[in-house]
């Protein structure tokens, strides 16, 4: 049996694969971060410049406002990836037992999100349509960033509206309702209409969906989409339920592995200040 062999000074726990491996996944996280809150910074201003005032009284005026959303959620990713970066590059586990944490939470918010959106989907869909079908509806005039983004999720998923009202739902707002001495009353926006742009000339006809909301739905129909998109998001969901359950899994398991990874580090470096005690 040969004799055991001490570590020698130059030996270390550390596994330099591991903690490079770290260092790089939250160096691209980082930098991605830092991308989005210069992207929603530039917006954030550039949508002040252009208004004059941001209304940021009540929670929806926050979660609405994509520009702040933005700088929002790339601080986080920010915060903890370079957290993660210096944790693993200085061997620091007070960092790397905060990044691991807060990986941890990310992971558990986005378990319970999926398995309430699974199991009670129909409940899911009349919370949001209670909480957010009025403020979008209303809002939609009042903030060019939000704006496109229903115009392009109405184009893209063919709908209308947001609750199961779908068209009709444009009435709730002040330039599209019947009441409303807008050259718009009782239309819908452009992104409803099922042809809405000329193919001989390429222009988009804003005024497609002028005066629609006067119609049947049997009639209207035949010019705009008249579902409204939360039902529709539900639908197309359930159609990909298997390519979207497949790529929620893939993405819990890289954060568990990168958990695994963290964890891993924490138990090396704890190894290697225990050999020099």
């Amino acid at each position: 049996m040969p004799p055991y062999r001490y570590p020698t000074n130059n030996f270390t726990y550390v596994s330099s694969c591991v903690k490079y491996m770290i260092f790089l996944l939250n160096f691209i996280f980082w930098l991605f971060g830092g991308l989005l809150i210069g992207i929603g910074f530039y917006a954030f201003v550039d949508k002040w410049q252009a208004t004059g005032l941001i209304k940021l009284e009540t929670f929806y005026d926050i979660v609405l406002n994509l520009s702040l959303v933005m700088i929002i959620a790339g601080g986080i990713v920010f915060v903890v990836s370079l957290a993660g970066c210096l944790g693993a590059l200085r061997e620091n586990t007070c960092l790397l037992k905060f990044y691991s944490l807060c990986l941890l939470i990310f992971f558990l918010c986005e378990m319970a999100i999926a398995i309430t959106a699974f199991v009670f989907p129909h409940k899911v869909n009349a919370v949001l349509e209670e909480s957010f079908t009025d403020k979008i509806i209303t809002t939609y005039r009042d903030d060019p960033d939000l704006q496109n983004l229903i115009d392009f999720a109405q184009q893209e998923f063919h709908c209308c509206g947001l609750s199961n009202d779908g068209y009709l739902d444009w009435g709730k707002n002040e330039y599209f309702n019947c009441s409303s001495p807008s050259v718009e009353k009782c239309g819908v926006p452009y992104s409803c209409c099922i042809n809405a742009t000329d193919i001989s000339s390429g222009l988009v006809n804003i005024m497609c969906g002028y005066h629609i909301q006067q119609q049947s739905v049997a009639a209207a129909s035949k010019k705009i989409w008249t579902s409204g998109c939360i039902e529709i998001v539900r639908v197309w969901a359930e159609r990909n339920l298997y390519v979207i359950a497949g790529i929620a899994l893939g993405a819990a398991i890289s954060q568990l592995f990168v958990i695994y990874l963290a964890k891993t580090l924490e138990g090396q470096i704890d190894l290697q200040k225990s050999s020099w005690s």
